[in-house]
């Protein structure tokens, strides 16, 4: 380890938006109108969102303020914007993966650019800016700790390395200096806390850590800003982040071509609301149900082979076969499978089809195991194999990388179209005009124009 933290808070303090490239600013202005996509959406429809207001408005903590919360008529102060957003936009599990590090980079980062960069005036160029240093940041650090690893320590990495993301773009739009950023990350560190215990009985831990991950990276940057000294070598230190929440970490990643290889464009949309490692086996599943003509009834047995990842978050047929809320719905292969094989299709309204005796029928026929091919000289963790048992015999189909990946980004209609499905009912016409706004970002004089679009 050799100066991780110090490096990474360099890269953000001199990050310029004329030295990020076209594409990436691009991928970076897409990710964030999906993102708030899902944030405008489950401001009306998520379940945990009433109790996340009534626990505010009971501490006192819904003072009104100069941030947006999206899908939200009222102001927050800057951090509880930041934690509302980010809890909203995690809320249903349709938001953007960076297969690598297997983290959700928008969620902690996206809240945080723009709960500073409204009370700071910042351009639009500014928050792309900042947006971009913050995903850089997460990713990378994700990419040291091993999501594997840290998946068995327990621990959720878009709420630990999101924490400092979330810090970097904070800082970014606060200007400060590479030693205050190293303060910034010194507090994230102390910070990042993200529990996978969420799994056992579909919680909502797993929404408000990510908030919460924002609102602590705008604390962190705001701490920092005014002289806080916060602890160095938080990323590689004897008790960093590197160290404790990780028994196979390979720090050289934090920092391996910094500025010039930018994982932004690394980072894959969902086309289902769901845990990412669920989706190459939903793509597998609609399409060959479309072709072989499947039926519930002509299906015999269905075999789903994932990287083993994806059976710690999706597979145990104990506790997933049959989920009871939508967290479980959202993190079992059994009941997102099912729903594709018997619909063709799944969508986020499909959740109120949890209890279903067809959809648990077929569900039954499912077996998920963990498959060695799935990770042996593979760079991405999210690929399934799937074997099907019908009157036709076997059928079986291997899919590498699920749709949305890099590889597989949508166009531009597509990634607008999804987020006008999730936005429309709660804004209605404005959806459009908010989207045009996050889409031309970086034409804002001032970004606060563009995101207060997102109030109802």
């Amino acid at each position: 380890m050799a100066n991780e933290t110090a490096t990474l808070a360099a890269y953000v303090a001199n990050l310029k938006y004329d030295d990020i490239p076209a594409d990436v600013l691009e991928r970076a202005k897409a990710l964030t109108l999906d993102f708030l996509g899902s944030a405008v959406r489950a401001r009306q429809d998520a379940e945990s969102t009433p109790s996340l207001l009534a626990m505010l408005a009971t501490l006192g903590l819904d003072a009104q303020g100069e941030a947006t919360v999206c899908g939200d008529s009222r102001t927050y102060t800057p951090a509880v914007a930041a934690l509302l957003n980010g809890a909203l936009g995690h809320s249903l599990d349709f938001d953007d993966t960076h297969a690598d590090s297997s983290l959700h980079p928008s969620a902690p980062v996206v809240p945080a650019a723009f709960a500073v960069g409204e009370i700071t005036g910042a351009s639009g160029r500014d928050v792309l800016t900042a947006i971009v240093a913050g995903y850089e940041v997460c990713c990378r650090l994700g990419n040291a700790l091993d999501p594997t690893s840290h998946y068995a320590r327990g621990f959720h990495p878009t709420a630990t390395a999101g924490t400092f993301g979330a810090a970097a773009a904070a800082a970014k739009l606060y200007g400060l200096s590479a030693e205050q950023i190293v303060a910034a990350f010194g507090v994230s560190g102390s910070q990042a806390a993200g529990s996978l215990q969420f799994l056992l009985n579909g919680a909502w831990n797993k929404r408000y850590q990510v908030g919460a991950a924002a609102m602590n990276g705008v604390v962190a940057a705001s701490l920092a800003r005014e002289g806080f000294i916060g602890a160095t070598e938080s990323v590689e230190g004897k008790h960093g982040l590197l160290v404790g929440y990780s028994d196979d970490a390979h720090p050289d990643k934090a920092v391996a071509d910094l500025g010039q290889v930018y994982e932004t464009m690394k980072i894959g949309v969902k086309p289902y609301p769901s845990c990412r490692y669920t989706h190459a086996a939903i793509d597998a599943l609609i399409a060959m149900r479309r072709e072989h003509n499947l039926t519930p009834e002509n299906i015999q047995r269905v075999e789903i082979g994932l990287h083993r990842n994806g059976i710690t978050l999706t597979g145990d047929a104990a506790t997933k076969r049959r989920p009871k809320n939508v967290v479980g719905g959202q993190f079992s292969m059994y009941f997102t499978g099912a729903l594709a094989l018997e619909q063709g299709s799944f969508g986020w309204d499909d959740y109120e089809r949890l209890g279903d005796p067809a959809i648990e029928a077929l569900a039954d026929k499912i077996d998920v195991v963990q498959d060695d091919r799935l990770e042996i000289g593979r760079t991405h963790p999210f690929g399934a194999r799937v074997s099907i048992v019908s009157g036709e015999g076997k059928l079986e189909r291997l899919i590498p990388d699920p749709s949305g990946e890099p590889s597989l980004f949508p166009d531009a209609q597509a990634m607008r179209q999804k987020f006008l499905q999730l936005a429309r009912p709660v804004l209605n016409a404005g959806a459009e005009r908010f989207a045009d706004a996050v889409l031309a970002l970086e034409t804002f004089d001032r970004a606060d124009a563009a995101i207060r679009l997102a109030r109802q």
